[in-house]
Formats: C-alpha cells, structure tokens, sequence
C-alpha cells in the first residue's frame, strides 16, 4: 500500500506561482476580443490618387517586360554567316566528321 507523501507548503507555493505566470502569459499572448483576421476586416477604399498611382506603376512595369521581350527576341535572329567565310577548312573537316558519326562504317 502506497501512501501520498505531506503536501509541502514551499512546492505548493512554487506552483501557485508558476501557475499564475502561465495564466497572466496566455492573457497577454491572447488575441483582442474585437480582433478580426485581416482579410476579414472592412476594405477602406483607395483614393483616386492611390489608384491611378497603382495604374501608372503597372502600365511601367508591363512597358519595360515588353522591350525586355522584344529586344531579346531580337537577339535569337537568324545571323549573316559572313563571319564564318574563312573557317571553310574547319567547316569541311566538321561536316566529313559528321558524315562519319551519322553512317554505318565501322572503323577498324
């Protein structure tokens, strides 16, 4: 048989202590009463001023993405071939070796 050992007054009163701190923590860390989330909450309307500001910045950003695609579409054209006029011996060697790798010849 087991028996419970005397309630010491100091344990008691430690714990009543840190019970009090943790009800007065949880008070503080407690949502307000009125509190709503934000996406809740009434929307206050924009001023005129607020709004077209908003605009001009898209219409900006939008411009700059546009140059930004066409300048480098503009980049990926096709090229003269005028710079590879004097690597025709490194052409023809390339384009032999080509037709080696893509036929059947097996080299011994």
């Amino acid at each position: 048989m087991t028996t419970t050992p005397p309630a010491d007054p100091r344990i008691e009163a430690v714990a009543a202590r840190l019970k009090e701190a943790a009800e007065k923590r949880a008070e503080a860390y407690a949502p307000p009463t009125d509190w709503q989330p934000i996406w809740k909450r009434p929307r206050k309307p924009k001023s005129i001023k607020a709004r077209k500001a908003e605009l001009a910045k898209r219409r900006k950003r939008l411009k700059a993405a546009g140059v930004r695609r066409f300048y480098g579409a503009q980049a990926r054209r096709p090229r003269p071939r005028q710079n590879r006029i004097g690597s025709a011996a490194a052409r023809r060697d390339a384009r032999a070796l080509s037709r080696m790798r893509h036929s059947n010849a097996w080299l011994w």
